[in-house]
């Protein structure tokens, strides 16, 4: 399958440099931002040195409102020390869904956002690799958040699943997985979802799913999957076993569970 391009792309607009703005006018707007880490904040006041500022971005709307899209903690840190004012690069004319995208581009190569963080704004944005992943959930009644029985908190893994093998292949995956092993916190593990996105994107015209899911439900439960995998990638400490080798691990072990049984010419990993 060809792989899927997302990218993020901002129309052009006017753009002010080097505006000085009083702090009280400042406002934020938390579905295009990362949540306030107010234990980061307070250390870089009691640590602060006012001429390392810097420059904010700021967004001003058409009614004049100025919403921050990047110096939110620096913001805080001047409420917290008294500093009355900021430097701000001011963008002007954009609208919600355009900040949260010019807020992931100024991030996207510095300090990151968490990946839930990045998630929210993502769909804020309206760009489609949040979008598609997010009706992929919610096609299975699932959320993004921190792991459940009913939310998914693998973020980048899921979103990896959509960007190299597209939304359809995402809800195929998280299908597969509720019907191999049910609607618990486990099965939605990132490295299981990968390995099963993995084996989809690459076999799926070749596959059935639900036989797919009847295979690997039935050899273990997600827990000792998970388990067997994290031993394998790591091979007892010899090996790397970052998220990627664990996935391929994932991946490897499925092809041979989906083998079983067939003649060696129907084999996938032949």
């Amino acid at each position: 399958m060809a792989k899927k391009k997302y990218t993020y792309e901002l129309r052009e607009h006017d753009v002010e440099h080097g505006v000085r703005i009083p702090v009280e006018e400042l406002k934020i707007d938390e579905k295009a931002q990362r949540t306030l880490n107010e234990p980061r904040a307070r250390g870089m006041a009691n640590n602060l040195v006012p001429e390392a500022l810097g420059t904010i971005v700021v967004s001003q709307r058409p009614n004049g409102d100025r919403y921050i899209v990047d110096g939110m903690h620096r913001w805080h840190v001047c409420k917290l020390t008294g500093i009355p004012a900021l430097v701000a690069e001011v963008h002007h004319g954009l609208d919600q869904q355009e900040e949260a995208v010019l807020f992931l581009i100024k991030n996207r190569e510095s300090s990151k956002p968490t990946p839930l963080d990045e998630y929210k704004i993502g769909l804020t944005a309206g760009l489609p690799l949040f979008v598609d992943t997010e009706s992929a959930l919610r096609n299975r009644r699932l959320a993004m958040g921190s792991t459940g029985a009913n939310t998914v908190g693998a973020v980048a893994g899921v979103l990896r699943i959509t960007e190299l093998y597209g939304q359809e292949t995402l809800e195929r995956t998280l299908k597969v997985a509720e019907d191999a092993w049910g609607r618990t916190k486990e099965t939605w593990d990132g490295m299981l979802l990968g390995g099963i996105g993995m084996f989809l994107g690459r076999h799926g015209d070749e596959v059935d799913d639900r036989v797919l899911a009847e295979k690997i439900g039935k050899k273990d439960p997600a827990f000792r999957w998970r388990a067997n995998i994290t031993a394998l990638a790591s091979a007892g400490g010899t090996r790397h076993s970052g998220t990627g080798s664990r996935v391929s691990t994932c991946y490897t072990l499925i092809v041979t569970e989906w083998d079983k049984g067939r003649r060696k010419e129907n084999r996938i990993g032949s």
